[in-house]
């Protein structure tokens, strides 16, 4: 039994929640320092600072928490694989050299998470009702379930993990139940399992949890609300779900929240305008990719490492989907002129989409080359896989998933 179409979309979103909020036993400004650098998607930054809160608390588990998280977040960015696309659309999950963690890094991560679960177990040798063990085991738990789906690509280890993640923070929230950020795991667990195929809910470590979407969504509603370190967490996750549930209006505000908290993270912007084309507003739409690249060409903090290639398709992906296909295949053309700058889910789906208008416009020669294109650039994956089809059969508007 594979793991596909919408199964692949549930089971992810258990594994993108950032996790590190937790009742602080160690209070050192690196702790705030490095996630401010995280949130911006200064990676770099925040392994640097979490590297140096291990020299100062080694024996504190939430530190090589923080450190695993940062350097598989990395990754992801790298990936392509930080937008809520990874939800609702193609595959950005694959595998190719430039996106793969090296071999230093997978080192780093699995030593990490493996002191990090060493010490949480020493801690509920001595107390197993020591809710910040329980919790630290909990992350480390969730964050080693994220890296086996979207590098190891052990489904069933990372769906077992993300179990074992939610039990341990039950667990924490059943010996005290203000602890409103156990509930977060909790929560995205809830939506996942509810949202899993019924194949998929008799593997053995799911048996007797049944999962409720809705229940999970009140309960991601609560930590947003009343949460203590997992609060923006809990509104980055809500914003994923509410686009899967096609409730973008939803998401919107908390977008907006965001990008007032974190200005160096031009992700956010990206994840706006598509929440406005989801409801049906181009013009905002737009607007917010046109906000996007005024930063971008004004030479704005945080933005340097954006390419611009990345902005054109954006703005090209919504045009097309409004059937404005002269200003799409513009765009198109700029997003691919130097495609190689772009991560592999967004150069992949810019090379299809370019195959699209062309088709769209009868011009199928030109459609062919750039399918090839997509074909040759990420052979792999689902964009892939669908412009093989386009080769001998033109696209057409009614091929579309929606």
């Amino acid at each position: 039994m594979g793991l596909g179409g919408s199964a692949v979309w549930a089971a992810v979103l258990v594994l993108w929640a950032p996790l590190h909020g937790q009742a602080r036993r160690v209070e050192d400004p690196l702790v705030d320092r490095g996630f401010d650098h995280f949130y911006n998607l200064e990676y770099d930054e925040a392994i640097a600072d979490f590297r140096k809160l291990i020299e100062r608390h080694p024996e504190e588990p939430a530190s090589y928490n923080h450190l695993a998280q940062a350097i598989l977040y990395r990754e992801m960015l790298r990936a392509g694989a930080l937008e809520t696309e990874l939800v609702s659309g193609n595959n950005p999950f694959l595998r190719r050299a430039r996106v793969n963690p090296s071999p230093e890094e997978r080192r780093e991560f699995d030593e990490a998470i493996q002191r990090s679960m060493e010490l949480s177990q020493a801690g509920l040798k001595a107390d197993p009702a020591d809710t910040h063990a329980l919790y630290t085991l909990g992350v480390a738990y969730g964050l080693r379930a994220n890296y086996n789906f979207l590098v190891r690509k052990a489904w069933r280890d990372a769906l077992r993990d993300a179990t074992n993640a939610r039990k341990c923070h039950k667990k924490v929230t059943d010996l005290d139940p203000d602890y409103v950020d156990a509930r977060l795991v909790q929560g995205v667990h809830e939506y996942v399992v509810g949202s899993l195929p019924w194949g998929w809910r008799v593997l053995g470590f799911l048996v007797g949890f049944r999962g409720n979407k809705e229940h999970g969504i009140r309960m991601l509603r609560t930590v947003a609300e009343k949460g203590r370190t997992n609060k923006l967490d809990a509104k980055i996750l809500l914003c994923a779900v509410y686009r899967r549930e096609k409730k973008p209006q939803l998401a919107i505000p908390l977008i907006e929240e965001l990008i007032h908290r974190f200005r160096r993270n031009y992700l956010l912007h990206f994840e706006l305008a598509q929440m406005y084309s989801d409801l049906g507003e181009k013009t905002n739409a737009l607007a917010a990719l046109e906000k996007l690249r005024a930063l971008k060409q004004s030479g704005a903090r945080g933005y340097a490492h954006l390419p611009l290639e990345k902005i054109y398709f954006a703005i090209g992906n919504i045009q097309f989907w409004y059937r404005d296909f002269d200003e799409a295949l513009e765009n198109m053309r700029k997003a691919t002129a130097h495609v190689e700058d772009l991560d592999l889910n967004t150069g992949v789906l810019a090379w299809m989409r370019l195959g699209q208008i062309y088709d769209l416009k009868g011009q199928h020669e030109l459609a062919v080359e750039a399918y090839q294109h997509a074909i040759a650039f990420a052979p792999e994956s689902d964009a892939a896989r669908e412009s093989r089809r386009y080769i001998s059969r033109p696209y057409r508007r009614e091929d579309a998933k929606g």
